[in-house]
């Protein structure tokens, strides 16, 4: 079996050094529940539940993050990796890629791999990371996206990882030594999150300021090694998504009409600690573009069966007609709405949504989304004292934040209309 599940986390308490209300721990728990839930399932929803044994069978040294899922973390490391690493499977499967970084990350190696995060492209590059011992070692790194057949979306990043023998690897231009940072590309986090993998990774306070004045370079060979597994494990990973018909390729490849959101846009608004969606008011029926970790965990929905669909499979027979025309009445005029509404989740049940509508506009002041906050009117608590209203004009401001930052550089993927 191969377990994948990684339980984090630290008692939290407060600026004051004091526990926080028991409102407060219960909702961190369940956000932490969620999130474990969603690494666990990064896979196995997509490929079918034998794709784990399938990867761990493969000879290669990989991780597998997913970018979706708040944080970026890993959801899958190799037997390969962790005999090459030193680590524990549980102690890499949703963590950050921080933990294979040394005491100087070269930041023009950096900026190569955010920038093929970004924009959602393969790289190779040479790095050099660090054991669970402490010792380091060269890498080939070799990066490359797997996308979703149905909307063209990045749903995973492999990282295949070739040694690079001690004979063939370094040319020296300098006393100092170049230390590359890990595999992963991370946005820092709240206090309370650690890191989002996707657009400030590897970067590490005693990094800044350092040059690379050695350069490694990997063999036409090990370079054919990397590419070799790369496309074993995209080749894996596809027949076994073809099982369950919800396929990925190795290029962006959508069948439908609904444009995906870039990765980094995506890892953006996974910082957001709150249950909201996106909706794209220029396609047809304003399907959601974007949904949160918390909206799924509220409504019980997965994230593949919300993506492409209009929040009407919210409603039930208890819902008000006369509040929801009001909601139309407030997108058609392009203005901000909160009210109440009756809405249900999937296993029936009803919870009453105190919903916050607002526009996003891009950076050139058209509107690009709008996003949608839900609270349940039943845990309105919040531990810093703030009303639902704030909360939600919290988020809003987050969302425009993100939008109007990534859509004046938009790469290959949409992050505005």
């Amino acid at each position: 079996m191969v377990a994948l599940r990684l339980c984090p986390i630290a008692t939290i308490h407060d600026h004051t050094g004091t526990s926080p209300p028991p409102a407060a721990v219960a909702m961190a728990e369940g956000m932490g529940t969620c999130r474990d839930r969603l690494i666990d399932q990064s896979l196995t929803a997509r490929y079918s539940g034998w794709i784990l044994e399938a990867l761990d069978e493969l000879p290669d040294n990989f991780l597998i993050s997913d970018p979706v899922i708040s944080g970026h973390p890993i959801v899958f490391a190799s037997r390969g990796f962790l005999a090459m690493s030193g680590y524990a499977r549980e102690e890499v499967v949703g963590r950050n890629g921080r933990i294979f970084q040394g005491p100087a990350t070269d930041r023009r190696s950096v900026m190569e791999i955010r920038e093929a995060i970004r924009e959602e492209r393969t790289l190779q590059i040479s790095l050099l990371n660090y054991r669970k011992d402490g010792t380091p070692h060269w890498i080939l790194f070799h990066l490359c996206p797997v996308f979703a057949m149905e909307d063209g979306r990045v749903i995973h990043f492999v990282a295949v990882q070739v040694p690079i023998p001690r004979q063939s690897r370094c040319s020296r231009s300098g006393e100092r030594e170049m230390v590359f940072g890990t595999c992963r590309n991370e946005v820092r986090l709240d206090e309370d999150c650690g890191c989002n993998l996707a657009v400030d990774s590897f970067l590490d306070m005693d990094n800044k300021g350092l040059d690379a004045e050695e350069s490694c370079k990997a063999s036409d060979r090990e370079k054919e090694k990397a590419l070799n597994a790369a496309t074993s494990i995209l080749s894996t990973m596809t027949h076994y998504s073809k099982l369950t018909g919800r396929v990925v390729c190795t290029k962006r490849c959508s069948s439908a009409g609904i444009v995906p959101l870039s990765s980094s846009l995506n890892i953006s608004l996974g910082r957001i600690k709150q249950s909201f969606v996106l909706t794209d008011p220029h396609l047809p029926d304003m399907p959601i573009v974007y949904a949160s970790d918390e909206f799924l965990s509220l409504t019980g929905y997965s994230r593949h069966e919300v993506l492409g669909c209009n929040c009407r499979f919210l409603h039930g027979p208890g819902t008000d007609a006369g509040v929801l025309q009001q909601i139309k009445d407030c997108i058609r005029a392009e203005q901000a709405c909160s009210v109440r509404l009756l809405n249900y989740r999937k296993d029936g049940s009803s919870f009453g949504n105190l919903l916050h509508i607002s526009p996003v506009r891009d950076a050139s002041g058209k509107i690009a989304f709008y996003v949608e906050v839900q609270i349940d009117e039943n845990s309105k608590s919040d531990e810093h004292g703030l009303s639902p209203k704030m909360r939600q004009l919290g988020v809003v401001g987050q969302v425009k934040v993100a939008v109007r930052s990534l859509s004046s550089r938009a790469g290959p993927s949409r992050t505005s209309s």
